[in-house]
């Protein structure tokens, strides 16, 4: 991948002005520069240097060019003011609002929209998930590895205990490798998702506005959620291809790429229409 570069983004009467960490992959020439773009959202806890060199890999098999961000809060983004709390419907607000702001800084237009794919992991893939149903027709397709579209006992008793290991082990320090602020990341996080009033956060009622091509995996062994998830993703999109993958846990790019990019390469391909 490229070095990081910033956008602005202009403030709106919802949120100030924020400075996006991005980057580009395969604006070095190695994928055509007429190629789709897939564009990935990361986890509740992630930024670019968390992937690491998985969207690249994917890329290449995929042939597309990519795009990954770091999230407001995240990465060398703009950091969530200390004493700042995300509001419950924080997902959504990254799905309609800061997602195509980024895009429109990127000069990513309405044809270059239609062939763009969403690759989004955890609360990225619920990002993914809210954008596809708010610009059904914007969009080639989308994949939601490990989603989040309610809340589960699971999620929150994990989520508990990574607030234990942030404060009483390295946690912190191996996470501000990845951060500018990294008590702005993981509190950002860890306080929404712990907050009692978040346990009504549910967003299957909006998954029937999807019409773009769908594909949600979720492996047996995630500690962070169930095949719950991915069922009722299922039911709410019936066009949908839900994809369980034997073993993996919540980070499947991480720790099992292999099945993961077999699948979601299959998937892209059985949809691409001959030249696309």
């Amino acid at each position: 991948m490229n070095e990081s570069e910033f956008a602005t983004l202009p403030a709106t009467a919802a949120r100030e002005a924020l400075r996006i960490e991005y980057r580009w992959i395969g604006a070095d020439g190695a994928i055509s520069a007429d190629a789709p773009l897939a564009v990935f959202l990361h986890e509740g806890l992630g930024s670019i240097a968390m992937w690491k060199d998985w969207p690249a890999v994917l890329c290449a098999r995929l042939g597309m060019r990519g795009l990954v961000y770091s999230r407001p809060g995240y990465g060398r983004s703009t950091p969530r003011e200390h004493g700042v709390k995300w509001p419950a419907d924080f997902m959504a607000q990254q799905a309609r609002d800061v997602l195509p702001a980024l895009l429109d800084a990127l000069g990513v237009d309405a044809a270059e929209r239609k062939r763009m794919w969403l690759i989004g992991h955890s609360d990225g893939a619920s990002i993914a998930l809210l954008h596809a149903a708010a610009f059904p027709e914007a969009l080639a397709g989308a994949v939601a590895i490990a989603p989040h579209v309610f809340v589960e006992d699971i999620s929150v008793e994990s989520i508990k205990a990574a607030k234990v290991a942030y404060e009483t082990t390295g946690l912190r320090e191996k996470l501000a490798r990845y951060h500018d602020d990294v008590d702005s990341a993981f509190y950002g996080w860890n306080d929404i998702w712990l907050d009692p009033a978040f346990r009504a956060w549910n967003i299957v009622g909006e998954l029937g506005a999807i019409r773009a091509p769908l594909l949600a995996m979720q492996a047996f062994d995630d500690h962070y959620g169930t095949m719950a998830q991915v069922e009722a993703i299922g039911a709410a999109v019936p066009h949908a291809r839900v994809h369980a993958l034997a073993q993996g846990g919540h980070s499947p790019h991480r720790d099992a790429p292999g099945p993961l990019d077999t699948a979601i390469e299959q998937f892209v391909s059985a949809q691409r229409k001959p030249g696309a």
